[in-house]
């Protein structure tokens, strides 16, 4: 990632100590590093932790990337590392751990690593191809079998110099909005975890446990443009996610920002219409691409819902993450200028960038490509551009494949399947042959580097 100069934004210097780091330290539990002599530089809370950093490079996707034709253009990328299971704090499989993870961040003279914590109890209630191993009730082992020893390694003192940054639980909270209470959408493994409250309750106790660490910088998961643009889920969602930074002992305070598209496909902007813009007097909301949301991109949507996420109550100095990963959406057929102006539909289809049948597509698309390299401070409010879905790894498996790591078979990511309400009743949009979650996906990569945005 490039060293960026700090930005200045009009937001407030963030404090030296989290709120719960200094309940530990008056209870004579954590040790302030500038009592001890440590640099204090090195140990403060920066604005932003991206902005100067050298962000590491995780040599597992860089060995995948790296063996593919044209990969070594983009196999130097820092990307996330994601622990979405127990196991993967030990490493699994032939597989790094967290702390092979760590040690490798200093031997390359990184000071910024990113990880993604990933194994709540019923994860992921409204698909199945990411479905964890812990069951919806079992809240007491993912406090004590995973954050727990999570948190352990990262507050070793050995890794004090490094800024940690750690993306909490994709997709869970917006599930508990826009997937339960009767809504078309719904599933009753949704409903069990808004009852049950181990959701938000486990998303409150890994912050809580984390914020405790000076250098971890957490970023809550916030869906994308697409699932929560919407004016019926944009604000319940922020409050949603108040909720949980003040669950389980925590509070807003321990969290630094949050991430948009993570693992999505959701295009940065969309220069060939505003959802401003009518044809023939009719709302571009109105068409059946949009459907009356209220943003077309993520860069906007990122940037709105940053200010609604301080009215609901978090800091002002929050900072926004968009995963950049997989959404250029270049190659032959990349638009080159606005849609034809003779419906809504004709103009915004044929002006789009984001290519997929349907906004609500999002297992391994067919004709998506790199985005945005990572890079610090790109716009106003956004913290930076990243890549936390490592290009290369599926979203999903295309059949079924038994597996012992708790995944399921989600029909989204079967290439004949016709859809759902959550996509319109359209086709998947989904790439054939496609491996389980997480597991290299030679097609998928390849596509990605032909239409990457910019171009290689």
């Amino acid at each position: 990632m490039r060293s960026d100069p700090p930005r200045v934004r009009g937001r407030r210097a963030r404090r030296g100590l989290t709120a719960a780091a200094a309940t530990l330290l008056a209870a004579g539990l954590f040790v302030n590093p500038v009592a001890r002599g440590a640099d204090v530089q090195a140990q403060a809370r920066v604005d932003n932790p991206y902005a100067g950093a050298k962000v590491y490079v995780n040599p597992e996707w860089s060995a995948h990337a790296a063996a593919e034709p044209g990969g070594g253009k983009v196999s130097n990328q820092p990307t996330g590392v994601w622990l979405d299971r127990i196991a993967a704090i030990q490493g699994t499989s032939g597989s790094m751990g967290l702390r092979a993870h760590l040690d490798r961040a200093l031997s390359q003279g990184a000071n910024l690593i990113q990880l993604v914590v990933y194994d709540l109890p019923g994860r992921d209630c409204a698909a199945l191809a990411s479905n964890g191993e812990l069951p919806p009730n079992d809240l007491p082992r993912y406090e004590s079998e995973f954050i727990d020893p999570i948190a352990a390694i990262l507050a070793d003192s050995k890794y004090s110099n490094l800024r940690i940054v750690t993306v909490i639980e994709i997709d869970s909270l917006p599930n508990l909005v826009t997937n339960t209470n009767s809504r078309p959408t719904a599933t009753a493994a949704c409903d069990t975890m808004l009852q049950n409250g181990n959701y938000v309750n486990g998303v409150g106790y890994a912050l809580s446990k984390l914020g405790a660490i000076p250098n971890v910088y957490n970023y809550l998961d916030a869906a994308h443009h697409g699932w929560i643009g919407w004016d019926d889920n944009f604000t319940a969602t922020a409050s949603m996610l108040a909720q949980a930074a003040r669950a389980s002992g925590s509070t807003v305070d321990n969290v630094t920002g949050f991430i948009t598209n993570t693992a999505n496909y959701s295009a940065l902007t969309e220069p060939y219409f505003t959802i401003n813009d009518s044809v023939n007097g009719t709302s571009v909301r109105q068409s059946k691409w949009v459907d009356w949301n209220r943003y077309v991109d993520e860069l906007s949507f990122a940037q709105a819902f940053r200010q609604q996420l301080v009215n609901a109550g978090f800091p002002s100095n929050i900072g926004m993450l968009i995963d950049t990963s997989r959404n250029g959406w270049g190659g032959s057929a990349r638009p080159a200028g606005p849609g034809a102006m003779t419906s809504v539909d004709t103009y915004v289809n044929g002006g789009r960038l984001d290519r997929r049948i349907h906004v609500g597509n999002w297992c391994n698309q067919s004709g998506a490509g790199l985005g945005e390299r990572p890079r610090a401070t790109p716009a106003s409010e956004i913290d930076a551009y990243v890549w936390m879905k490592p290009p290369g790894e599926s979203d999903g498996s295309s059949s079924p494949i038994p597996n012992n790591e708790g995944k399921g078979f989600d029909p989204m990511c079967d290439p004949t399947y016709t859809g759902n309400v959550r996509n319109g009743y359209n086709m998947s949009g989904a790439l054939p042959d496609a491996p389980l979650s997480g597991h290299w996906f030679s097609t998928q990569f390849q596509q990605l580097l032909a239409n990457a945005y910019p171009p290689l």
